[in-house]
């Protein structure tokens, strides 16, 4: 009324809200031949509109003491933007200016809500002509006071640098991203880059040894809690993060570093090693044959005795009974029966026989208690640890696995004649324990020999 007496938008040129039209438009069909042009745009403002909601609606549960069914809200935004498609609306959201005015009034319920529909719905009708006049200073001093809250917010900077600097990040690329771009290009900046710094945090998860507490079946990271004591003989490995593609060899290079051994390198030395040993070998056993050569052509009136025939075979052809001239060669016959017998002696191919240092323990045991899911990589990566400890007779054991976890280890053919479920189990102390009782033994598979 004083707007309109005083004539404030024709003498003093102030700006008024104006005419609002009156009535509502009927119900029409949407235009099917729009989709394509608007599909992506319609899109966009749904994601938008979608987290501009549950943001709000976030905010107003935390203050008062209520949870919001993301859900619920989604479906319920859906339902009145497909009504209010048939009457021309606009795309349905919350509005900030105005639910933080109903908040700062006292409306906390559903009731405020639809009291406050039904008014805006007076207005559309009937009442629209009587705010003509009303100057939009008024309703922007009435939206600045109830966003004095929210500007509030920027004194959060302060306390995200105390407390998480990952999420002061977040806040400060959103900030500058929503006031540079525009809302939706800035809302999107927001998401990817939020989605891309957790890859990252998972990248970098703590790793550890742990440690027994004494007289209790509680493990705990050495480097952190002074009474925690590693178990002789056995090693405790766990990571705060699941293992998946982006950190699967982090996690492998983490627990060699950890273990103390320089897994790599002693793998890589026994398989020298045993190669330089076959060589040698196989150069003897050539002499040798040589020599046999040599004494045979010497003296052909002697007797020669295949080398292929093994003692078992000699007795049973009654070999030994037969008296023959034994020739010079007769030496590299009992060189291949020495080397047949020898083949069932201990293996020599074990770290002490090749001089090289041991591992101070003979079990590792993963704690895989914070695996929430396992993919194609991580099956991987848990399969060469297996076989890289092996190499270095280290047995390894899988304990607090989930049973999703297990499922999925199931259907990925994890478990295999090698790697079998003993190896798995419910805690790590079940494990420590079944580990201290079945040390693993040196292995003591027979040398190969070679047949000439």
């Amino acid at each position: 009324g004083i707007s309109y007496g005083m004539g404030l938008k024709h003498i003093f040129g102030v700006d008024v809200v104006g005419n609002i039209s009156a009535g509502l438009v009927p119900p029409v069909a949407p235009n099917t031949q729009l989709f394509s042009k608007l599909v992506g745009s319609a899109f966009t403002i749904a994601v938008v509109g979608f987290a501009i909601a549950i943001s709000l609606g976030k905010i107003f549960a935390l203050r008062h003491g209520y949870r919001v069914d993301s859900n619920q809200e989604l479906v319920a935004l859906g339902l009145s933007n497909l009504i209010g498609g048939i009457f021309q609306c606009f795309p349905v959201s919350c509005s900030m200016s105005r639910s933080l005015v109903q908040e700062s009034t006292g409306g906390n319920s559903q009731v405020a809500g639809a009291i406050s529909s039904l008014f805006i719905l007076l207005i559309i009708v009937k009442l629209g002509e009587l705010f003509r006049d009303l100057p939009k200073a008024v309703l922007a001093a009435i939206i600045i006071v109830n966003l004095k809250g929210m500007l509030r917010q920027l004194s959060d900077v302060c306390s995200f640098w105390k407390a998480n600097r990952a999420d002061l990040l977040i806040w400060l690329v959103t900030f500058a991203a929503t006031i540079l771009l525009n809302l939706d290009l800035g809302l999107m900046v927001s998401v990817v880059f939020s989605l891309l710094l957790v890859v990252v945090r998972t990248q970098m998860p703590h790793y550890s040894i742990l440690g027994q507490v004494p007289d209790t079946d509680i493990y705990r990271d050495v480097a952190e809690y002074s009474e925690a004591k590693e178990v002789p003989g056995v090693k405790v490995f766990r990571s705060s993060a699941t293992v998946y593609f982006a950190n699967a060899d982090f996690y492998s290079d983490a627990l060699k570093q950890r273990c103390g051994v320089d897994v790599d390198f002693l793998i890589s030395q026994k398989k020298k090693l045993l190669k330089k040993r076959e060589q040698l070998k196989l150069k003897q056993l050539q002499k040798e044959k040589k020599l046999q050569k040599q004494a045979a052509s010497s003296k052909g009136a002697s007797v020669s005795i295949n080398v292929n025939t093994s003692l078992e075979d000699m007795r049973s052809n009654n070999v030994e009974d037969c008296k023959v001239m034994v020739s010079p060669g007769d030496k590299m016959e009992d060189a291949t029966a020495n080397g047949q017998e020898d083949s069932k002696a201990p293996d020599g191919s074990t770290l002490k026989a090749l001089g090289l240092p041991q591992p101070d323990f003979h079990s590792l045991i993963l704690d895989l208690g914070a695996l929430s899911f396992v993919d194609t990589v991580c099956l991987k990566s848990l399969k060469n640890i297996f076989h890289d400890f092996r190499d270095i007779e280290v047995e390894v054991y899988m304990a607090a696995c989930h049973s999703p976890v297990v499922s999925q280890l199931e259907a990925g053919h994890f478990f295999d004649a090698s790697i079998t479920k003993k190896h798995l189990f419910a805690s790590v102390h079940d494990a420590v324990t079944f580990a201290l009782q079945h040390p693993r033994p040196v292995p003591d598979s027979p040398v190969s020999v070679t047949r000439l």
